[in-house]
């Protein structure tokens, strides 16, 4: 089968074509022949050799990046049931171990799929299962908010943040999302029930004391993690999911009784992907697509994704041979 290698660590120019051999389902897999793979940051991340949780689980290159598909049960392996050749599914594959998406071909546990939301179509499933289920755990198992309670969403914009504020929205929160002015319509459009330009005001001085905190900036960006204790409400929660957070916010957090979540990384969850292929067919929750590559574009797909101003996610289109 034809995937995308990373034969060194380095810029997008180390992404190559390559033929591979195609995996085998064991007892209890699935190989499904993929229609779109989703991009990620982890995926530039990784590829670059940041310390990432997926750059521990790789190893040295070669490698085959990507976890997020959308496809078609190609083989069930022994012990299979609940999927056939034929099934149209979606999931998020092995992470944070090597998935190998961006490939003709995934082999994976059946229960890390679940099937493709009627909704969408295969690009538009792709986009979803890293930055929803992140988003989802964030939201439930994370925080367990509750109708009623105010959450502000950092990155409203971003892959993550679009479905954080539908999900929330739908938990029955005021929500809250910072972004640039140009996306705020469109926010609003998602459900948020304010949206504050991080450029032009500080947030601090905009925002009401909430009860939640989504941060998906970290303090890389202008303390954005240190600055929202000031937010929060006495015993509210700041979950933490961007990488860059200071080591002594806890202890900060801890002194105005604020609590703070461990970092959440996000696993397969076929039950969480059926809650949003649930939420996706009901018309509650949406993915936006900026732009789509064919696979053998994801070097373009992981340059556009570095500037860090995409709407939504990145996607690339495979058709197998």
């Amino acid at each position: 089968m034809r995937a995308v290698v990373v034969e060194a660590f380095g810029g997008p120019e180390v992404l190559r074509m390559a033929t591979v051999a195609r995996p085998r389902p064991l007892p209890g897999d699935v190989l499904v022949r993929v229609h779109a793979a989703g991009v990620n940051p982890v995926d530039w991340k990784t590829r670059a050799g940041f310390p990432t949780p997926a750059a521990a689980a790789f190893g040295d290159p070669p490698h085959i990046l990507g976890w997020d598909v959308s496809g078609t049960v190609e083989e069930a392996g022994p012990g299979v049931h609940l999927l056939a050749p034929g099934d149209e599914v979606y999931g998020l594959v092995w992470f944070p171990r090597p998935g190998g998406a961006y490939a003709e071909y995934v082999a994976a546990p059946a229960r890390q799929f679940a099937r493709k939301p009627a909704a969408f179509d295969h690009v538009h499933a792709a986009a979803m299962p890293l930055a929803g289920l992140t988003a989802l755990h964030a939201l439930t198992d994370a925080a367990d908010v509750r109708p009623g309670q105010r959450v502000l969403i950092h990155a409203g914009g971003g892959g993550v943040g679009h479905l954080a504020v539908q999900i929330a929205k739908h938990l029955g929160a005021h929500v809250i999302a910072t972004a640039r002015a140009p996306r705020h319509d469109w926010l609003r459009e998602l459900g948020a029930d304010e949206v504050v330009d991080y450029t032009a005001v500080r947030f601090e001085d905009a925002i009401d004391p909430v009860d939640v905190v989504i941060d998906l900036v970290g303090d890389g960006y202008d303390r954005t993690s240190t600055r929202s204790l000031d937010v929060l409400e006495k015993n509210g929660l700041f979950v933490q999911v961007a990488p860059i957070v200071p080591p002594d916010l806890a202890a900060k957090a801890g002194d105005r009784q604020i609590r703070v979540t461990p970092a959440i990384l996000v696993d397969p969850d076929g039950p969480g992907l059926n809650r949003l292929a649930n939420l996706a067919d009901s018309g509650e929750l949406v993915v936006a697509v900026e732009k789509t590559f064919p696979l053998e574009q994801a070097a373009q797909a992981h340059r556009l994704g570095e500037q860090n101003h995409v709407t939504g996610k990145l996607v690339l289109t495979i058709r197998a041979a």
